[in-house]
């Protein structure tokens, strides 16, 4: 019985080797058992998450791709509308520029005609009435000097003028007075009608010359200003 027993524990103790053995394979087996939790529950669950994966990087490439088209399809239809542009504002100049040309003859001729104009207006003598003609002399000049008046609502007659131009100047348009009170003041009376320069100034009817001795002129001025102090010429029977 002893020896049996003795033999009995000897098949069940474990060296220090079969000791080292066993915790070599329990630490395997942790370790695979470790390996299998962190592993998918099943391939068909990781091969689905890898296609989305790819489907993500896939999208953005199309996303990067549409907006690079439509800058482009922006940036040629900005250069159409520029290049457009460009072509009316050069349409328009070249207009502008024949416009410019075909007036040219034009606006040199309007140039030209406006100082002829001018000059003529300026060398022509005191207007007549239209359709008429005076002699050069009495009658004549009191004819035209009634037609003036009756245009400028100064009243007056032949017979006025007449009468009062022989007793002042018997009809000498040249004729100058050296001896009444004018004359002393240093203004003597000159003309058909006798007018001193200050009245002649004062009441010259426009359309008439200038000149003192110019004998419509005498006539309308002296006839001017009697009407506005006696009321017409055919009033006046002396020195006035």
């Amino acid at each position: 019985m002893p020896k049996h027993a003795s033999t009995h524990r000897r098949s069940y103790t474990l060296t220090k080797n079969h000791k080292i053995a066993v915790t070599g394979v329990a630490m395997a087996a942790a370790t695979a058992g470790l390996v299998l939790s962190t592993v998918p529950s099943s391939a068909q669950s990781f091969t689905a998450e890898a296609p989305a994966t790819a489907r993500v990087a896939y999208s953005t490439q199309q996303i990067k791709d549409v907006k690079g088209s439509i800058t482009d399809q922006m940036a040629d239809k900005t250069v159409k509308v520029e290049a457009i542009a460009a072509q009316k504002k050069a349409a328009a100049q070249a207009a502008a520029k024949q416009k410019t040309v075909a007036q040219g003859p034009k606006k040199a001729a309007r140039e030209r005609v406006v100082p002829q104009s001018a000059s003529r207006s300026v060398q022509r003598p005191a207007a007549k009435p239209a359709g008429r003609s005076y002699p050069n002399n009495l009658d004549g000049w009191i004819r035209e000097s009634l037609d003036i008046m009756k245009s400028k609502g100064i009243p007056g007659s032949y017979s006025g003028l007449h009468r009062n131009i022989l007793r002042e100047s018997s009809g000498n348009p040249m004729a100058i007075n050296g001896w009444d009170v004018n004359a002393i003041n240093g203004v003597p009376s000159k003309g058909l009608l006798q007018v001193i320069p200050p009245t002649f100034k004062a009441y010259h009817v426009a359309g008439t010359s200038w000149n003192i001795y110019d004998p419509v002129a005498n006539i309308t001025a002296a006839c001017n200003y009697a009407a506005d102090r006696y009321g017409s010429m055919d009033n006046v029977n002396s020195a006035y």
